[in-house]
């Protein structure tokens, strides 16, 4: 993949790797492994940025599991709107499970405040939270990250699953927004 990229009217520079993003999900499904190994969680997924994630660490997780999914969407380009639309809701019973909510990024933390309260009002015994990358400088909801795969500056970022206007999802590096 190029050092830099153009999409739409911004331009991109390789951040992370897809090598680096793949030892990160190994060492964070090394520690779902070791930390469910006696349970059966279910993975709830947060689309349609995490959809790379999950496809990644699920190959690496040993342990029985589920997966579920739940599309929100809270970004106007690069911007993120601070209004979470929820446009498919929870669809599994989640009472008495242990649920690990698999995000891609997690910024200001509306996203996760937002799906928090509607998970705990269906019982479960457990949550904790996956996200490949987390910002903790653009924080504005503390919430409780029990694996990270990176912790980045605040700036935009696309690809691996993460987008601008709706492009660059499928690229397998990350790139951050650049200056030019």
């Amino acid at each position: 993949m190029p050092e830099e990229l153009k999409i739409k009217d911004l331009h991109f520079s390789k951040f992370i790797n897809s090598d680096k993003i793949q030892t990160a999900i190994k060492e964070i499904a090394y520690l779902i492994n070791r930390d469910y190994k006696d349970k059966n969680p279910l993975f709830l997924v947060i689309l349609n940025g995490a959809f790379m994630f999950a496809s990644d660490l699920l190959k690496c997780v040993e342990i029985p599991c589920e997966v579920s999914f739940v599309k929100l969407k809270s970004y106007h380009k690069t911007e993120s709107s601070g209004v979470i639309k929820k446009l498919i809701g929870i669809e599994h019973d989640l009472s008495n499970k242990d649920i690990i909510i698999v995000e891609d990024i997690v910024d200001s933390g509306r996203t996760i405040n937002d799906v928090l309260p509607q998970i705990n009002s269906l019982n479960p015994k457990s949550i904790k939270i996956a996200t490949l990358l987390y910002k903790p400088m653009s924080i504005e909801h503390e919430v409780d990250l029990a694996f990270i795969g990176f912790e980045i500056p605040d700036a935009f970022v696309v690809g691996y699953g993460l987008d601008y206007d709706g492009l660059g999802r499928n690229l397998q590096d990350i790139y951050q927004l650049s200056e030019k």
